[in-house]
């Protein structure tokens, strides 16, 4: 029909994953997600869910594009861990320094505010934190790392990962961030030539 405004659910996911992110899920109405995607409460209702349902389509929404880029940053961890390694952390550096997505992680700032989510968002939240923590141990079982080590530093990565993604919304500079990588790195680089 002439002149109807056409639906895009994939440009509203994003404007309201945007809007999650930005003033994270206790912060966010409904009313913010209409402004923030252009549709009126009933299509927002109609098209794309309840506030839960919503964030949790956009919690997938961000956990698998930044997942892809995690995995294909880590494809080449049974050769080369340590670069597989650093191009995980590149990928977070990046998205920290993209101008055009808000500062920090959805997925670390939505752990955080646990208390305050549903059960189902809570726990699809913890999903997410610990997919995070699978592929790194999976990458580093591949580089033939022990077992015990492996899920250690599965771990501490992640931890070291998240923790970027707080840092920079608290106005920690790049250069800092990168310190921690190289510190972190460094370590897993002892770890590794220990290797039996």
């Amino acid at each position: 029909m002439a002149g109807k405004k056409q639906f895009d659910p994939a440009t509203a996911l994003d404007a309201a994953m945007i809007q999650f992110w930005r003033a994270g899920y206790a912060h966010t109405s409904v009313d913010d997600l209409s402004r923030a995607t252009g549709l009126n409460r009933s299509s927002i209702y109609s098209s794309l869910g309840d506030k839960d349902a919503l964030f949790m389509r956009c919690l997938e929404r961000y956990a698998t594009r930044y997942g892809d880029k995690y995995d294909a940053a880590l494809s080449c961890a049974a050769d080369r861990p340590l670069a597989a390694a650093r191009a995980f952390f590149d990928v977070t550096l990046e998205r920290i320094a993209d101008p055009g997505v808000p500062d920090g992680c959805l997925v670390a700032q939505t752990v955080m505010a646990i208390p305050v989510l549903s059960a189902s968002v809570a726990a699809r939240a913890r999903e997410a934190i610990g997919f995070q923590h699978t592929r790194l141990r999976t990458a580093l079982k591949a580089a033939r790392m022990p077992e015990e080590a492996a899920e250690a530093f599965a771990t501490h990565l992640a931890a070291v990962n998240q923790s970027l993604a707080v840092m920079s919304r608290a106005g920690t500079s790049t250069e800092q961030l990168r310190a921690v990588v190289d510190v972190t790195l460094d370590a897993l680089a002892r770890a590794l030539d220990a290797r039996d």
